[in-house]
């Protein structure tokens, strides 16, 4: 089974790719957050930065586009085709009312017919194949039977398919009836996302869809970094598993790196610090104890506080 990492927009930059596949490995295509199109589908710097083939060596990458404009997106696509890339990503996940307001993300899945138009136009002009990470639909799980339709019409490398609406944002359960309908009746290669934090949540998935051939990770990386590294799900019950103590050391030396990193890149300890804030609300998981120990994270204001904090956390659990 293929293992592919979400993209999570001011998580999951170059730096942190960098850093996990260092550490943790095995990871089969990572998707980089989305890049916003600007007049002409031109990227900000920071964007094409990040996806640049020299800050991402060593492992597969699949750029993201969210855009509601069909030249734009071309224009875009040819620019990551000078890059080298062979393969975009369209966004039609995101839920972020920011983002949906602007009919961009999974906002564009309220005007299916406007999405329709959008495929013919990128699909006859974009150089490179393209795939699509898709919501089921914006209010109703029953919009996914019309969306299935226009997806049905065109050549998506790839259908990545997280089973929940835009308004069920993260809360509600996935959908598992709607994914198992796009399973008999999607005629593009299908990736399954959505709450996949454990060795069991991929157990019970591959019971049920015995036939998938990939799935997505996003959160669960987070909270549980390295739980499964490849397609043989049982070899992950090693000494470096999530819970050892070698664990422990292994995520120790991660998080450290990553923040060396963000303190080398970054201007000050202000954003150094909220970028280990914001991973750490998903890593406390892996961790016993987790609220006491986060919570005392989240309130140092210094990043020698922070070092010394994560450093009892985690090298005591190593020696435990």
């Amino acid at each position: 089974m293929n293992i592919y990492f979400a993209p999570l927009e001011g998580i999951t930059g170059y730096l942190f790719r960098q850093t996990y596949e260092k550490y943790f490995g095995g990871i089969d295509r990572y998707y980089a957050p989305f890049v916003t199109m600007r007049d002409g589908g031109y990227m900000k710097k920071k964007e094409k930065w990040d996806i640049a083939p020299e800050n991402n060596p060593g492992y597969q990458l699949v750029p993201q586009i969210m855009t509601n404009q069909a030249d734009a997106f071309c224009q875009a696509a040819r620019h990551m085709e000078e890059m080298g890339y062979d393969e975009v990503n369209l966004n039609l996940g995101c839920p972020s009312g920011t983002v949906t307001a602007k009919n961009r993300g999974a906002g564009f899945l309220r005007n299916p017919d406007d999405l329709d138009r959008f495929f013919d136009t990128v699909f006859a002009h974009s150089p490179i194949a393209i795939s699509v990470k898709s919501r089921i639909g914006y209010y109703e799980e029953d919009e996914f039977y019309r969306l299935l339709d226009i997806y049905n019409q065109y050549p998506i490398k790839e259908l990545i398919l997280h089973p929940r609406t835009r308004e069920d944002l993260y809360r509600a359960p996935v959908h598992r009836e709607i994914f198992s309908y796009a399973a008999q009746h999607s005629k593009n290669p299908l990736c399954y996302n959505g709450d996949i934090c454990s060795l069991t949540d991929v157990e019970k998935l591959k019971k049920e869809f015995p036939d998938l051939k990939s799935i997505m990770i996003g959160r669960g990386f987070l909270m549980r970094p390295g739980f499964i590294r490849n397609s043989d799900s049982s070899a992950q019950k090693s000494d470096n598993f999530p819970g050892s103590p070698d664990y422990f050391d292994t995520l120790y030396h991660f998080v450290t790196e990553l923040q060396q990193r963000y303190t080398e890149n970054f201007s000050g300890e202000t954003p150094v610090l909220f970028k280990m804030k914001e991973l750490w609300s998903h890593l406390k998981m892996s961790v016993p104890d987790s609220e006491g120990c986060f919570k005392k994270i989240k309130k140092t204001k210094k990043l020698s506080e922070y070092n010394r904090i994560v450093r009892e956390i985690l090298v005591s659990h190593h020696n435990n």
